[in-house]
């Protein structure tokens, strides 16, 4: 590996050694972590998997075998002999690898479509490389799991075993029609005949059919080139996405976590607010009270995004505080001014009105706390904004896995060159906004 893939690799490391999670988020992540530390291992000893994939009977674990070279994968006319993961070395010796395993795997149309789904993305997070073996035009069984691999940014190679049963004329349009089906970009599958066998015919005139030698070199030519060039750029590849999906899903549940703390804190506040502004009749302490309130919301939203108010940081929030409301707050404080001033005016005129004038003083203290609750979110919500903004600016933190993908992309060209063969997962929708 390259010294810049050996820095990415270290610097990986350190960023899964500082890891600061919660109880909640090692329950809700401990699956995914494991797999990562699997992979860190394996990235470490250089040990690249491939994962053998495909339908019940299209002959998967032949296809290990003759790979390999010798019968370790039991085969059965019945079909369906694979139950489990299975995974055997690979005899070949790749430069830079210290290991090549293939990995053998239940079929995957032996489960209903979720199931099916899961199967798919289990083999994939267990493997560097996926082998989807075919026996005849693609199916949409097949199409699903394709997709489901490449949602997870996993590169696929595409086999089609038992070429040696179609007519010499129609396998090259068969090719075609297969490759035409893949999604864009996908290289065009290889044929390949695991364990062939021709017709014979006995002395006593019955014909049997004979094992033949397999005939795989095709695609043992494509993963030594493959291998060769880019073996450890998968390890490492694989390594990174998987990181920087753990390190994508951390980072969205906490700041859902801290968008359902502050929405509690505002509210808390706001009501505390209303309350009293509609309890207290006098107009400057009203303003008082309202301003001492927004600052507490301030400093306490300040503490849940962990970051310290103070300094340079307190004057950059107050000048974008007072430009944003400069003009509403103006108008809010002369609401307030004259709502505040027609109450006392109501209460005042009570003695002389047998109390009449009460009674509109209770729908002007409502309207009061209503413009307190709303000028108290708007500020919650712009010194939210501010604070997501200000901790992506002030971080200085290691960089994490997708920031490495991103680095190595633009200087190894081998993962440069994988990258643009299977790229990226399509992008997602948007995230709900993650303000209160």
């Amino acid at each position: 590996m390259s010294g810049i893939g050996d820095q990415c690799r270290d610097r990986l490391l350190g960023w899964r050694a500082q890891l600061d999670l919660t109880p909640r988020e090692q329950g809700l992540l401990s699956g995914a972590l494991r797999l990562l530390d699997l992979q860190l291992q394996r990235l470490d000893s250089h040990r690249l998997r491939i994962a053998v994939s495909g339908r019940v009977g299209v002959g998967k674990s032949s296809l290990v075998n003759a790979l390999v070279g010798r019968d370790v994968m039991a085969t059965d006319v019945a079909h369906g002999c694979t139950r489990h993961q299975q995974a055997v070395s690979w005899p070949r010796p790749i430069p830079g690898l210290q290991t090549v395993e293939l990995v053998d795997t239940p079929g995957i149309d032996e489960v209903d479509a979720p199931a099916r789904t899961r199967l798919a993305a289990r083999v994939a997070l267990h493997a560097d490389l996926v082998l989807l073996v075919l026996d005849g035009d693609i199916t949409r069984v097949e199409l699903d799991a394709l997709e489901t691999l490449q949602a997870m940014g996993k590169p696929v190679l595409t086999v089609l075993n038992r070429s040696d049963c179609w007519p010499t004329d129609q396998l090259p349009d068969l090719l075609r029609s297969i490759h035409g089906r893949l999604p864009s970009g996908l290289p065009a599958p290889l044929a390949v005949a695991a364990a062939p066998r021709r017709a014979e015919q006995r002395p006593d005139g019955r014909i049997r059919s004979r094992q033949q030698p397999a005939d795989v070199a095709p695609l043992e030519i494509c993963l030594d080139t493959l291998l060769e060039q880019h073996g450890h750029s998968l390890l490492l590849l694989n390594t990174l996405r998987q990181a920087a999906k753990i390190q994508q899903q951390l980072e969205t549940g906490r700041l859902q976590r801290r968008r359902r703390e502050a929405q509690g804190l505002i509210g808390r506040y706001a009501a505390l607010k209303a309350t009293g502004v509609a309890a207290n009749p006098l107009i400057l302490l009203d303003l008082a009270g309202g301003m001492a309130c927004d600052a507490a919301l301030v400093r306490h939203l300040c503490e849940l995004y962990d970051l310290p108010l103070g300094g340079p940081a307190a004057r950059r929030l107050l000048r974008q505080l007072s430009g944003q409301n400069a003009l509403l707050g103006g108008a809010q404080l002369g609401l307030q001014v004259a709502l505040g001033s027609l109450r006392q005016l109501l209460l005042l005129a009570a003695p002389f009105s047998a109390g009449l004038t009460l009674a509109p003083a209770a729908p002007v203290a409502v309207a009061q706390a209503a413009l307190a609750v709303h000028t108290t979110r708007r500020t919650g919500r712009l010194t939210a904004r501010w604070l997501l903004e200000e901790r992506g600016r002030g971080r200085r933190q290691p960089p994490g896995p997708a920031t490495l993908l991103r680095r190595l992309a633009r200087s190894d060209h081998g993962i440069f060159q994988l990258m643009r063969d299977w790229p990226q997962p399509p992008s997602r929708p948007p995230l709900p906004s993650l303000l209160p």
